[in-house]
């Protein structure tokens, strides 16, 4: 099968949630490939690379596979189209390897890229950025991960001089921010460069959540991978766990019985409107709004509350899992969502109006932070933060798993992108979220919740699926064993967090905070 004209051979791969495609490709398809996506107004979904060493004569990881031309190392790109998701691959040399910079099309590509270089040593080609972006001073310029001949390691932490980009100028100055922060959040590094308040430039240096999660997969079975995936992103555990078991479930040829995907779909909106309750709290308590935070926390409280005596656990941990769900919901349960549905409902609708109607709050959040829709789309920004500028971008619409192609979500997007569109984003979603839990309460089948799922050997499967956030990609492979050889896991903040250092340009500094908390992006997600 063909897409946009390119005379690439995609194959269609069976059992996969959402129609998935796959090819290799040369050099030169691969750039053509994508410059006809980025012309198509389509979008790159994730990119990471892959040791292809140990496959051996006439293995999938080195064009020809043989003894002239040996497996070397992969790229590997998903793209989303409109017929679904496109995996294409690279294959790159065993020696010296390296792959065509694509950050010039997707901007987004930039920290992918060099996360591909500190991970397995290919380097893109060019003179683009080449700073490390995982790798800290700490971990040595020689050791490479994700190889398969890399051995488990621990360094001793050191200070590092960071090559930031320099701003000088008359009356510009630098303000370091973090990576240890005051409040009991993730760590993450704000270098930012001004004249006053007013922001010039803001760079960011993450890396410091790096816990080898990619290579902690390798040689676990299935279930394990499960729970592994459900921890990426302590807030996105659902989303997470759900998409990796849609790659589990394609690896073993394994459709889960139709009650547990309907449970999947009220676990993952709880997940969103817990989600999104604590960050209205906070963006009030950014603008000196307390009373704001108290009441959605409260809210947010009573909602995990009930996860926790309906489901186990209040963050909904391990509930999803490979085959189906190990939870199930009652009668008792049913009513008492029912009504917790209706009651946030009302909440939401007099706290919605205080927010709209308090003339500091709007004053703080009206065209501060903002995302052009025109920027969104250059920067490739995605999920909230992307609707939140105009883009039309939610699997849940675009590209419905069951049961969502049963539901029929409506999509929530505003165009102004500042911070005040991000928290209209997040109120229209907790309704719409409601509205979804009531359908799945009415429509959900009887039957079983679970199906035993049996790994295959050399397998690959991929998982696709609209968190919080914004999308999340899991690619999975098997080895000849039957157990995890690769699994990527994509967090949606990869692509966001560039553009929240073009948000805060001609800001203050002190609306930071506020614009950093209205996109609340993953420092963990991307940090494998």
């Amino acid at each position: 099968m063909r897409f946009l004209n390119q005379a690439i051979d995609f194959e269609p791969l069976d059992g996969h949630a959402a129609p998935t495609f796959a090819a290799r490709a040369g050099v030169g398809e691969w750039l053509a490939f994508c410059a006809a996506i980025r012309e198509a107004k389509r979008r790159l979904v994730a990119l990471w690379g892959s040791d292809e060493r140990d496959r051996g004569e006439g293995g999938e990881g080195g064009e020809g596979g043989d003894r002239e031309n040996p497996p070397g190392f992969a790229l590997h790109a998903a793209f989303d189209l409109t017929e679904g998701l496109a995996c294409l691959t690279l294959p790159l040399a065993a020696e010296n390897p390296a792959f065509p910079d694509i950050a010039p099309i997707f901007p987004a590509a930039n920290r992918m890229q060099r996360a591909v270089m500190d991970t397995i040593g290919a380097m893109p080609e060019g003179d683009g950025d080449r700073r490390p972006w995982l790798r800290h001073a700490n971990w040595p310029a020689s050791y490479r991960p994700l190889r398969g001949d890399a051995g488990d390691a621990r360094f001793e932490t050191r200070n590092e001089d960071y090559p930031f980009v320099r701003v000088e100028g008359d009356g510009v100055h630098e303000i370091a921010v973090g990576p240890i922060h005051a409040g009991i959040i993730e760590p993450g590094h704000f270098r930012f460069s001004v004249t006053g308040e007013s922001v010039l430039r803001l760079e960011q240096r993450l890396g410091w959540k790096h816990k080898g999660i990619e290579r902690r997969f390798s040689g676990m079975g299935l279930s394990d991978g499960a729970r592994l995936a459900g921890r990426v992103s302590g807030d996105s555990t659902v989303a997470y766990a759900w998409a990796y078991c849609q790659a589990a479930e394609a690896v073993a040829a394994a459709a889960p019985p139709p009650r547990a995907l309907w449970l999947r779909a009220l676990l993952l909106e709880r997940e969103r409107v817990i989600n999104h309750l604590g960050d209205l709290g906070y963006l009030g308590n950014d603008v000196a709004l307390p009373f704001g935070l108290t009441q959605f926390m409260r809210l947010k409280e009573d909602w995990v509350r009930l996860n926790a005596r309906l489901f186990g656990h209040r963050l909904l941990m391990d509930c999803v899992v490979p085959g189906g769900v190990a939870v199930d919901l009652d009668d008792d349960g049913r009513r008492a969502v029912a009504a917790q549905c209706d009651a946030l409902e009302g909440e939401l609708r007099v706290l919605k109006g205080i927010y709209d109607e308090h003339a500091g709050l709007q004053d703080r959040f009206l065209s501060t932070g903002r995302i052009t829709p025109q920027l969104a789309e250059t920067l490739g920004v995605i999920g909230l933060a992307g609707r939140a500028s105009g883009q039309r971008w939610d699997l849940r619409c675009n590209h419905p798993c069951a049961p969502y192609d049963h539901l029929r979500a409506r999509m929530c997007v505003e165009r102004n992108g500042d911070v005040a569109a991000r928290a209209l984003v997040r109120f229209a979603e907790i309704k719409e979220s409601l509205n979804l839990v009531r359908g799945i309460l009415r429509e959900t089948p009887a039957g079983e919740i679970r199906r035993e799922v049996r790994s295959e050997a050399d397998r690959r499967g991929f998982g696709w699926i609209e968190g919080w956030r914004g999308d999340i990609l899991v690619a999975l492979e098997t080895g000849g064993n039957g157990r995890i050889r690769r699994c990527h896991c994509h967090d949606p903040s990869w692509q966001n967090w560039p553009a929240l250092e073009h948000a805060i340009i001609d800001n203050i500094v002190p609306d930071f905070p506020l614009i950093n908390k209205s996109f609340n992006l993953s420092y963990a997600g991307p940090d494998l």
